[in-house]
């Protein structure tokens, strides 16, 4: 039971590093058409993530690969029940990780328009059904007692998923404005606090409606310490909120609204645990950590690699953070 809960914990934890760096990536890709009004700007914009983003990445693989290994069973349930959902965020992910490499490969203006297209709903699609996932997963799909889901993508798509991505895009909108404001300089740096404290605003009201309405939902469980870890998250929203108001609170403006998001699917698995999976069938019939997981001894193996290996990426992904803090200037670009 300690190894099961040990790896649910571990799975949390890397959906929370996730949201926290991986968001501000999409954040980016969804402004930088809109903010920047120039190449050199969208240029600037770019090379803002483009030494980190592939890193970021990681942290999603990793937590796939968690999932299949130390709870098989909840990784064939999700992987195909959300089948066509999880292969539109693919298809969102390719489109943004190939246009961040093809982009500047000539300066034909139709072609570098095409590829901003593709960064910015490659962006978009896979924010949304984030969103959409995590709140289907506590709301409930249609799970028989074969741990097979027999809905199609339509019956994930409900007033509560739909708030649920609505709610993650506009959260990885604000730490994205959030993240451009701190990490360049100029008219964009300008532009980028103001879109801060606009869609800072905008998903502090969605934030709040989406964790009332998961409070008030019946399948919820761990109320307390989910009301706890809500009013937390919606705190510093706030703090955050207060903190773009000068330049020299942008680094403190970014932590704190980054942790919020970083604590968002913190909440949701909070309520959902011990369950994974809610089956709006039958409440039998949800998955949980105990008959969704792998043997005693495949957690045990996997806790040995995972406390020897994980320090050393977290060690080796810090130090690129840190080689790359500088401040990127609209004197060191040029139009390309």
């Amino acid at each position: 039971m300690d190894l099961q809960v040990f790896w649910f914990a571990l799975v949390v934890v890397l959906f929370a590093g996730y949201f926290f760096l991986e968001g501000f990536d999409y954040g980016v890709g969804m402004l930088y058409w809109y903010l920047a009004r120039n190449d050199r700007e969208r240029r600037m914009a770019l090379n803002a993530i483009g030494p980190t983003w592939g890193a970021n990445e990681v942290w999603l693989i990793t937590a796939g690969g968690a999932i299949f290994a130390a709870f098989p069973n909840w990784y064939a349930t999700l992987f195909s029940g959300f089948y066509l959902a999880l292969v539109l965020m693919l298809l969102g992910l390719i489109a943004r990780g190939t246009a961040l490499e093809y982009r500047s490969r000539t300066g034909s203006r139709r072609w570098r328009a095409v590829w901003d297209w593709a960064i910015t709903l490659g962006s978009f699609i896979p924010a949304f059904l984030w969103g959409v996932a995590l709140a289907d997963l506590l709301h409930g799909v249609p799970i028989d007692a074969s741990m097979n889901v027999t809905g199609g993508l339509l019956a994930l798509l409900h007033p509560y998923a739909i708030l649920g991505g609505v709610t993650v895009v506009l959260a990885f909108l604000a730490h994205g404005a959030h993240f451009l404001a701190l990490k360049t300089d100029g008219d964009l740096r300008q532009r980028a606090r103001a879109a801060a404290r606009v869609a800072g605003r905008l998903s502090l009201v969605a934030v709040a409606a989406f964790l009332a309405w998961t409070a008030a939902l019946p399948q919820v469980g761990n109320l307390a310490a989910t009301l706890a870890l809500a009013a937390l998250v919606l705190a510093l929203l706030v703090m955050a909120a207060r903190r773009q108001g000068s330049a020299s609170g942008e680094l403190g403006a970014f932590l704190t609204y980054g942790i919020a998001v970083a604590l968002l699917p913190v909440t949701m698995f909070t309520a959902l645990f011990p369950r994974v999976m809610v089956s709006s069938l039958d409440p039998a019939w949800s998955l949980t950590i105990f008959n969704a997981s792998s043997s005693d001894y495949t957690l045990k193996v996997m806790s040995i690699v995972a406390l020897t290996l994980v320090p050393f990426i977290l060690g080796y992904q810090a130090w690129a953070y840190w080689i790359f803090r500088r401040r990127i200037t609209t004197s060191s670009h040029l139009e390309y």
